[in-house]
């Protein structure tokens, strides 16, 4: 299956232009509110109503404590805006188990749950299984502080090796983000993740808060319709 492209947005406008510049997932965030910060639920479904069907939209629900009650209420808010994958950041080191088996309600309801793990907490696969036991949708791993160090700071290649053949192993949708620019593409392509994420490498001055740059957009929608292999 083909990589495909995440690109993240914070209003009606720059969906509509991502969706115009052919990106498989539209990701709805506020980067000035942290790692997975989550936009306003009117404005959220006010692209779902923008995008009316042509796209594939998911949506963070902010960077929360992991806490059962405060993620299930995040969650649930999400759902209702309609978007069609809900991405729920698992900050920290504790009480992830907890929060992934409450979320379990959900994801038996059909709705496409997506975990998002940090680089930064060093190796995320021992919690596969317990996304798959829950139902989730999907896998993905970023980083939660942007300072400028990217996914492939945090992980050697055996670590991406690792998390994608673990998710791929369950049939989880995996994902790969982490302040990655145009050039992670022929690094990353090649482990044939589910999808690379975008922010930073699509604004002006790869800084995530910027506005969106079109031309960035279409050069990293063009680079990964390449097929890229490891070097022999």
């Amino acid at each position: 299956m083909q990589t495909k492209m995440l690109a993240s947005v914070n209003c009606v406008e720059e969906a509509l232009t991502v969706l115009e510049c052919g990106v498989d997932i539209i990701d709805l965030k506020n980067p000035s509110q942290g790692a997975l910060g989550a936009l306003p639920l009117d404005l959220v479904k006010d692209i779902v109503k923008a995008i009316d069907g042509q796209g594939i939209i998911s949506a963070t629900i902010g960077d929360l404590p992991m806490e059962v009650d405060v993620v299930k209420k995040g969650t649930e808010d999400m759902i209702s805006t309609g978007v069609d994958i809900v991405k729920i950041g698992f900050f920290g080191t504790e009480n992830h188990v907890e929060c992934i088996r409450a979320l379990k309600p959900y994801a038996d309801q059909g709705i496409k749950l997506v975990a998002v793990l940090f680089a930064e907490n060093g190796s995320v696969v021992d919690l596969v299984p317990e996304f798959v036991a829950a139902g989730f949708y999907g896998v993905m791993v970023d980083t939660a502080v942007k300072n400028g160090l990217t996914l492939t700071d945090h992980y050697s290649h055996d670590d991406i090796t690792e998390f994608v053949t673990a998710a791929k192993k369950h049939d989880l949708l995996v994902g790969l983000a982490g302040s990655i620019k145009l050039h992670h593409v022929k690094l990353l392509k090649p482990y044939a993740p589910s999808y690379l994420g975008f922010r930073g490498a699509l604004c002006d001055n790869h800084q995530r808060t910027s506005t969106l740059n079109v031309d960035k957009v279409k050069e990293i929608v063009k680079e990964m319709t390449i097929d890229y292999q490891f070097e022999a």
